[in-house]
């Protein structure tokens, strides 16, 4: 059934928009006054042609941003709506009426017209990947597949809530020292180039000789005040060619590598791998997806070039008859404990709560590492700071002394 975008008048003469599905456009008239409303314009939403499907997915992207919170609220409706009973057509309408993003709303439109089309939900989901992961469209597959539907949206809600809040928590953490550095480059910055140049001036108007840290401001000072625009594109650029660099395979292979192997950064980058991938396989396994499919799925979600060539040595291990545990004990990016928290769990044949629990462990260490990190980072930007403003002031005061002697 096509599902139509239209915009009407209601009986105060205020303009309403919304999104129906009606056999015609006739039929999508009549819906709309049958709700007290007048059509001003209605335009078929789902595409019937690659044309269609093209202008519908430039409509889409510029409209108004789907955030993954959204995603979020709807999965956990959707999950509420199936668990009291409504058919699955029925709950997308609810979710549908239920959706304010504009987007989003034309997506489950249109994923409700796939499932009414008699395809199922992980096809109709699947359409845009754009929105819904592998991870997410795998899961929903198990719950279609075992009937436990419900039970799935609801894991999958609170698996992404979990994971947006710990990204969050994590991000807080890191926004005051990231301001305050910038904060303090800033006014560095205009110090620099605008405030010393004025005080300096009485030195050169003298033309005395200058104690060596008063030059080197002076200089520092003079080519930021004529070249500071230099600065800025080469920053720029290189910021670009890094970028442009960990795109390539060689590079991204050379950036991981890095972030596993850094001394400060590798506990951490270790710790918050092991949280993600204890998650979100637990998540998986929980939900009926095959081990071998969740490592796949993994892989992915670890967004690590090294980590992926285990989760890939691993997937031939567990082919041959090998156990997880076994096919991880001794790698250097997974730790002893997680390896043996998947060995107990094995054993017991509880893999899917140990994990769990290994990724409550692991998120736990990598909040406490980074509030560490961060109370370390305070002060020494402080003590960084002090250096630069005692140079400077160390380089303004020194020519004063010397004219004061001069003068006794």
């Amino acid at each position: 059934m096509p599902v139509y975008e239209y915009t009407a008048l209601d009986g105060k003469g205020k303009k309403k928009k919304g999104v129906l599905d009606a056999d015609s456009m006739t039929a999508a008239r009549q819906k709309i006054r049958q709700q007290g409303q007048y059509p001003v314009d209605i335009r078929e939403s789902v595409p019937r042609s690659k044309e269609k499907k093209k202008n519908a997915f430039l409509s889409l992207q510029s409209g108004p941003r789907v955030k993954q919170q959204e995603i979020h609220v709807a999965t956990r409706q959707l999950a509420t709506l199936l668990g009291a009973g409504i058919p699955l057509v029925p709950a997308l309408n609810g979710l549908i009426e239920q959706t304010s993003n504009k987007s989003l709303k034309t997506i489950f439109a249109q994923i409700k017209d796939g499932v009414n089309e008699g395809n199922t939900l992980t096809s109709a989901l699947s359409q845009h990947p754009r929105l819904f992961s592998r991870i997410y469209v795998n899961m929903i597959r198990a719950g279609e597949e075992s009937g436990s539907l419900d039970v799935v949206l609801e894991r999958l809600a609170e698996f992404g809530e979990g994971q947006q809040a710990l990204r969050s928590r994590i991000t807080a953490a890191m926004i005051y020292p990231i301001f305050m550095a910038l904060v303090g480059t800033g006014v560095l910055f205009m110090l620099i180039t605008f405030i010393v140049p004025s005080i300096t001036k009485v030195f050169t108007d003298r033309n005395q000789d200058l104690p060596l840290p008063t030059v080197i401001l002076m200089n520092i000072s003079g080519f930021l005040q004529s070249y500071w625009w230099i600065v800025l594109i080469l920053l720029a650029g290189l910021f670009a060619s890094i970028r442009l660099f960990i795109r390539q395979p060689k590079g991204r292979r050379i950036w991981d590598k890095l972030k596993l192997g850094l001394p400060v950064l590798r506990d951490l980058n270790i710790k918050i791998a092991a949280a993600s991938f204890g998650r979100t396989l637990s998540s998986l396994l929980d939900s009926g997806v095959p081990l071998i499919t969740s490592l796949q799925i993994v892989k992915n979600i670890l967004n690590n070039v090294l980590l992926a060539e285990v989760m890939d040595q691993a997937t031939d291990e567990l082919e041959k008859g090998k156990s997880l545990s076994n096919t991880l004990r001794g790698n250097k990016y997974f730790t002893p404990m997680l390896v043996q928290m998947i060995a107990v769990g094995e054993q017991s044949g509880a893999l899917e709560k140990m994990l769990e629990k290994a990724a409550d462990s692991y998120e736990k260490e990598v909040e406490g590492k980074i509030m560490a990190m961060t109370s370390m980072i305070e002060p020494i930007m402080i003590l960084v700071m002090g250096g630069v403003v005692s140079f400077i002031v160390i380089s303004i005061l020194l020519p004063i002394f010397e004219m004061n002697q001069l003068i006794k």
